[in-house]
């Protein structure tokens, strides 16, 4: 298991639910996969520096978890089919 760290920046168009909705179906995905989550901070929306997908703000989310590095790449291709994801990036820390 290695800790790692994502930042996710949600599209400003979708509605609260659907918001809590994506950030559940991607902690359930890690916990399903035997990972643990010790922390989510919801940074709230904010101006991006440059248009993604043409919006110029989004909904950052910050998370830390454990996770099976082989997990990793398969957690990194359901954010990329994600219509609500605009961009993630997800970094391994070091032990």
């Amino acid at each position: 298991m290695r800790d790692y760290e994502l930042v996710l920046i949600i599209s400003p168009e979708v509605v609260e639910e659907k918001f809590d909705a994506t950030i559940d179906s991607i902690s359930q995905f890690i916990t399903e996969k035997g990972g643990t989550i010790s922390d989510v901070d919801r940074w709230g929306k904010r101006r991006l520096a440059y248009p993604i997908d043409h919006f110029m703000e989004g909904s950052y989310v910050l998370a830390h978890f454990r996770l099976k590095p082989a997990l990793s790449k398969e957690l990194e291709a359901n954010l990329r089919i994600s219509e609500e994801v605009l961009r993630h990036l997800l970094v391994k820390l070091s032990s």
